[in-house]
């Protein structure tokens, strides 16, 4: 199957496997908001913040070095049983050391200490699940792995309704075995419970590959991908400060008594750029594997470039859509109206998500040449951005400074990616094209968004003329690959 063709099937696999525990997760809001007040919904989001960061520590880059070694040596099975054991003892170590200093570990994420046998535990589960899931994609085998990733997050769903809503409502009113079960002002435990269900049954499905391992261990290999994945846990951490860290700084630094609150606007409207953020991961987990197995192709950088430019094309129809859709979209996804005070926030952050994931696409070249020290650099120097603005801007402009600091950070490592690239690993990307794409998508956003006040008519039309700008000259190319025939 033609290269280019293949990725785009596994991208849309993966896509699905990306979009729907996300818009899955996403209908949490409305129930999350019709159950709670914003102070408690501010103080999860809080909560899943620091979620994110420890993720990244637990999973130290070895997802990425996973595909980087499966590809580059033959022997593959030392590959997979080195990466398990080195993270199934690291998630051990983890796990009862923070069993043994859990209220000094309560104390310094600033949470209940009877949630943190919760947390981590969910911690664990997703750390121990890392190398089944990355083998699946490595392997190929994409609707598996969107099988799992689904059903785990239906199972979340599910849980978070019975427990928030169906329970309270048994307890009132049906048998007195409900009422012995259900706590009150138990939701943020409850909402803890079903995740670690869900993780737990995501473990559970793809833990076989534990059992089937042979389990030989390779010091060497595991010093080399340390060596490789290090940098990668780094950059990791920076993208985290940027993508959740400003939820914890507006925690700290606005007036205790409004915090909670406003971080509850912020995150709801935040959640309005989901569909950048959607394809943007699903297009890198695809995406992913297949820069690493092509690298020693004939001609990569040629597939590469390619590759970049229909991102470009995909993302900037996405933002420009989200833009001209955007009241029908918060009325559908956001449905109290408390929370629409943050609505300014969304284009910004749109963006910013934009820029991440066409650095996600010049990246590349740092990971194709065992450069990954340079992600680190950049990812760094993202997070330094991101910690200025927000510590500077927050107690002036409170979490608008949040979404400034998101786009001035992504859009920074974007340069830089590219920067660093031409003179590392040049591709031949056409940037006026890409500049195009991007700059008219931008401006008729602004006209929108701003000039015409959001009005669906006038916005339909300035996407009905981007679409036929995308179809006059990209329409040809596109016919090619997607009809292409298997050689």
């Amino acid at each position: 199957m033609n290269p280019l063709k293949r990725l785009f099937k596994q991208t849309f696999i993966y896509g699905l496997a990306t979009v729907l525990p996300r818009v899955l997760s996403f209908l949490l809001v409305p129930l999350y908001t019709s159950v709670m007040n914003p102070e408690t919904y501010g103080e999860i989001s809080v909560i899943f913040s620091w979620f994110a960061i420890f993720n990244v520590v637990l999973a130290y880059g070895m997802e990425t070095a996973f595909f980087r070694f499966f590809n580059k040596y033959s022997d593959k099975e030392n590959v997979i049983s080195t990466s398990l054991i080195s993270l199934l003892i690291s998630s051990l170590i983890f796990f009862v050391v923070s069993l043994i200093f859990k209220e000094t570990f309560a104390t310094l994420i600033d949470v209940q200490e009877s949630l943190m046998l919760y947390i981590i535990l969910i911690l664990v589960l997703d750390a121990l699940a890392i190398v089944p899931f990355a083998w699946l994609r490595a392997m190929e085998r994409p609707l598996r792995y969107s099988i799992v990733k689904v059903t785990s997050v239906a199972m979340n769903l599910l849980l978070n309704i019975f427990f928030l809503t169906v329970l309270p409502e048994l307890a009132e009113k049906g048998p007195s075995f409900w009422a012995e079960i259900y706590k009150e002002n138990f939701q943020i435990e409850y909402v803890f419970i079903a995740n670690v269900i869900s993780s737990g049954l995501a473990f559970l499905w793809v833990s076989g590959i534990y059992f089937d391992s042979k389990y030989s261990f390779d010091k060497r290999l595991l010093k080399q991908m340390l060596k490789y994945s290090l940098p990668i846990m780094v950059a990791g951490l920076a993208f985290t400060v940027n993508e959740v860290f400003d939820r914890i700084l507006l925690d700290r630094l606005l007036p205790e008594d409004i915090a909670k609150a406003e971080i509850g606007k912020y995150s709801a409207c935040y959640k309005l750029a989901v569909f950048m953020t959607l394809f943007g991961t699903a297009f890198r987990l695809g995406v992913e594997p297949f820069f690493f197995s092509h690298a020693n192709t004939d001609n990569p950088k040629k597939a590469y470039a390619q590759i970049t430019n229909y991102f470009v094309i995909m993302g900037s129809l996405i933002f420009l859509g989200v833009m001209v859709f955007i009241d029908p979209l918060k009325k559908l996804l956001v449905r109290d109206a408390a929370f629409w005070e943050a609505l300014d926030v969304v284009p910004i952050i749109l963006l910013g998500s934009f820029c991440l994931g066409i650095y996600h696409n010049l990246s590349v070249w740092y990971k194709v040449t065992d450069r990954t020290k340079f992600g680190a650099y950049i990812s760094s120097v993202g997070a330094i951005i991101t910690l200025v603005i927000n510590i500077g801007f927050i107690p002036k402009i409170g979490y608008m400074a949040s979404a400034l600091a998101t786009l001035v950070a992504y859009g920074s490592m974007m340069l830089l990616s590219y920067y660093f690239g031409k003179k590392y690993y040049p591709i031949p990307y056409n940037m006026r094209k890409i500049a195009f794409y991007l700059s008219v998508s931008v401006i008729f956003s602004i006209l929108s968004f701003y000039v015409f006040n959001r009005n669906l008519i006038a916005g339909s039309i300035l996407l009905l003329l981007f679409l036929g700008l995308v179809y006059k000259m990209e329409g040809d190319k596109l016919r090619s690959i997607l009809i292409r025939r298997e050689d």
